[in-house]
């Protein structure tokens, strides 16, 4: 058992304290009559489903949502019993397992649909399910004429129970995106419209995501989905003088060894970074493996002693190496933080992101599964 031995000194802290407070942010941004429906999909961003859904739980949020069906059967196993949203909808074959689980199945087609139906019906029960539309997405969901010529099937399907109407909005990052999100925020006033026609009226709707909540308001939405928000993301670089986020992964590790190098060293594949003076190099257990991105060779970061350190180098599949010649006391075993905060300095999800061309979503996710998650202040 590996468990038995010390683990390499490489680990992400996971600040519990930090997500409950930007949940705060998230429900500063709800109207009287919204709730939170939590988006803890693909491992709650890299986070860690169970603990972060049951700090939520603790916080009193009553609704989460998952992309899959085997991520809500890992929380459903582990003991959460709150409602339980599929995004992903039902693939064949799965439809058993969202009536025995008490699962809230998106319906995104009419394929789906039917075999969720006769599912229910077969078993003798009612499911109740969340119907999508694809208002402009241009992704999964029922398009607008989609859902018209299907409605009468709809209306005859005794197995199901539609208690929500959802879409997703697409461009809500942008601020100046007004015309699309105005329009889809129309379309799902339309779709509901064509349920009440035929007499079906979900008590649940809802489009927003984290931008949505912040930029755009849903005023006849009953929930609201925000993701990154809740890991210390920003839902796009405008929103920053409107959130007050604070990081909730912290990635970590702890020098390894400590070389003292000549000037004219070559240093890691390719030798794309030659030593100028005699430097002084530590090299820390972590690397692309770790989801520590090869794109920041010669450009990555790490907080060291109160002090940001360059990356020397290529970063390899399990090793970084920074030069800390300018910080003589650094020792092996010392600490070095290369994403989140440490001595009052940050590297933040976006900045990643803003490095790598890409989104903090992207970031977090990428924080690889040997890479030991540590709660903190966990509740739950």
């Amino acid at each position: 058992m590996t468990d038995e031995f010390p683990a390499r000194p490489t680990w992400a802290d996971i600040d519990l304290d930090a997500l409950e407070h930007n949940l705060r942010q998230a429900q500063q941004f709800c109207l009287p009559q919204q709730r939170v429906l939590a988006v803890v999909k693909a491992d709650a961003y890299g986070h860690g489903a169970l603990p972060v859904t049951r700090r939520l739980l603790a916080a009193g949020v009553e609704d989460f949502a998952v992309a899959t069906l085997e991520e809500a059967l890992a929380l459903r196993r582990a003991g959460i019993e709150a409602a339980l949203m599929v995004l992903g909808g039902c693939y064949p074959g799965q439809e058993a397992a969202f009536i025995q689980y008490r699962l809230l199945p998106v319906l995104l087609d009419p394929d789906a649909t039917l075999r969720l139906a006769a599912e229910a019906q077969r078993q003798k029960t009612i499911l109740p399910v969340h119907l999508k539309i694809d208002s402009g997405m241009g992704r999964v969901g029922f398009l607008p004429e989609q859902l018209r010529e299907f409605l009468p099937t709809l209306q005859q399907l005794a197995g199901l129970e539609i208690v929500g109407l959802m879409s997703h909005l697409a461009c809500a990052d942008d601020l100046d995106s007004k015309l699309i999100t105005d329009l889809q925020h129309e379309q799902l006033g339309a779709a509901r419209q064509m349920l009440a026609a035929a007499e079906i009226y979900p008590a649940e709707l809802h489009i927003s995501n984290s931008a949505g909540l912040v930029a755009w308001q849903s005023a006849d939405c009953t929930l609201i989905r925000p993701g990154i928000m809740l890991y210390g993301g920003l839902p796009g670089a405008d929103f920053a003088e409107r959130l007050d986020l604070r990081p909730v992964m912290h990635l970590r590790s702890c020098i390894a060894q400590l070389r003292q190098l000549p000037a004219g060293s070559g240093i890691s594949y390719g030798h794309h970074f030659t030593t100028e003076r005699e430097t002084r190099v530590a090299v820390l257990p972590i690397g692309y493996a770790d989801g520590y991105n090869r794109l920041f060779s010669n450009c990555g970061r790490a907080i060291l002693h109160g002090q940001q350190v360059p990356v020397l180098g290529r970063v390899c599949m399990d090793w970084i190496m920074l030069d800390v010649t300018d910080l003589p006391q650094v020792a092996v075993g010392d600490c070095a933080t290369l994403l989140g905060q440490a001595d009052g300095l940050s590297i933040l999800g976006d900045d990643w992101a803003a490095q790598l061309e890409t989104i903090a979503y992207e970031v977090f996710c990428r924080i690889g599964s040997r890479v030991p998650r540590r709660y903190l202040a966990e509740q739950a």
